[in-house]
């Protein structure tokens, strides 16, 4: 196994039809010593989902519990900045525990993977959308070419390739769209990935921050410095790599934190990374009620994430309470962000900040 591998699988709870599928017995024969407790939908498991006993447990039970189950929503999502359309995702959560992770917002006090066993309606359902939008005729800021989907909104697709075939699959199906490619952002290093021979239609966001601030958000991920290890390969791979600065958190010194990271990055990259590398830039948001469940287990991040002093409330279009940047400080964060970054690395093109 390699380094901070982050599974140890010991609990699958499964729905009948994903244990019939060929990818779900490929996965249950995977972790072999695993219990398996049927139930009967992913979404709704009694105990697990919307437990606040369990937010103590918070860390185990992303290493040693997975949901198997079938995806039963296949709409394609506009989208606009990190893709053109948000892809229904073959995973739903991750083994790495980012304090600053938005996905646990809607399981309450437990948030383990939930993959999905039905890749071939996936897979049939976005090579049906990228054949009906034909050539993509007009660039813009998230490709000037091709169709861009983000195959991973609410998982980690790097933590994903070691639970199952998915994300292999996917990578494949992409190489054969002559308009589209496949995109991710990703904390954790799989070199594994490095066969995938994507032969440039997959797009990876390897997602960097100061690494005095990852060592108390990123719980569980490879560090930042093996992940700009990695860049160079992933690039020799046939992968486009781009980088995502995500989430920018302010806090005493973080310009000059940023400007030490952006240095890093400029002495670690090859020639042919710095030719096609481009980034995107999205400053932290915060919510109410994940507030509340992150001081249950790493009060530590929240001290950072949670500064109301510089943060103002805005409802989000789903109805729940975020904090984000006062608007003229952000305006300014986000100015003073990008000045560095052009002063840094002026080969890196900025394709969205907010």
């Amino acid at each position: 196994m390699p380094p901070r591998f982050p599974l140890d699988i010991r609990q699958i709870y499964v729905e009948p039809r994903a244990a019939e599928l060929p990818r779900g017995q490929e996965i249950l024969a995977r972790f072999p010593k695993a219990e398996q407790i049927e139930v009967a939908s992913h979404w709704n498991i009694p105990g697990l989902h919307g437990n606040a006993g369990l937010v103590g447990d918070w860390l185990r039970i992303k290493r040693q519990v997975l949901v198997l189950g079938t995806r039963k929503t296949l709409t394609m999502r506009p989208n606009g900045r990190s893709a053109d359309f948000i892809a229904p995702g073959m995973a739903n959560g991750c083994a790495l525990s980012c304090a600053y992770c938005y996905v646990p917002r809607h399981k309450g006090y437990a948030n383990p993977i939930t993959t999905f066993a039905n890749i071939g309606d996936v897979s049939q359902a976005l090579e049906r959308h990228a054949q009906k939008l034909g050539p993509k005729l007009k660039a813009n800021s998230v490709d000037p070419h091709a169709w861009v989907y983000d195959l991973g909104e609410n998982s980690d697709l790097s933590v994903d390739a070691l639970i199952s075939g998915n994300v292999r699959d996917l990578v494949t199906l992409f190489r054969r769209l002559p308009n589209a490619k496949a995109s991710f952002a990703t904390k954790y290093v799989n070199r594994e990935l490095l066969g995938y021979d994507p032969q440039g239609r997959t797009r990876i966001r390897f997602s960097l921050m100061p690494a005095q601030t990852a060592r108390v958000v990123d719980i569980g991920t490879s560090p930042m410095s093996e992940r700009l290890a990695a860049i160079n390969d992933f690039v020799e791979a046939d992968y486009e790599v781009h980088l995502n600065f995500s989430p920018v958190i302010i806090f005493e010194g973080w310009t000059n934190a940023y400007r030490e990271l952006f240095a890093q990055i400029d002495a670690a990259l090859s020639p042919q990374a710095k030719a096609q590398l481009a980034a995107e830039v999205i400053f932290l948001t915060h919510n109410a009620g994940l507030h509340e469940v992150k001081l249950g287990w790493h009060p530590k991040a929240e001290a950072l994430l949670w500064t109301p002093q510089w943060q103002e409330t805005k409802q989000s279009e789903y109805g729940g309470v975020n904090l984000r940047y006062r608007r003229g400080l952000k305006g300014r964060a986000v100015e003073r962000f990008t000045v560095l970054l052009r002063e840094a690395l002026p080969y890196c093109t900025i394709r969205y900040a907010f």
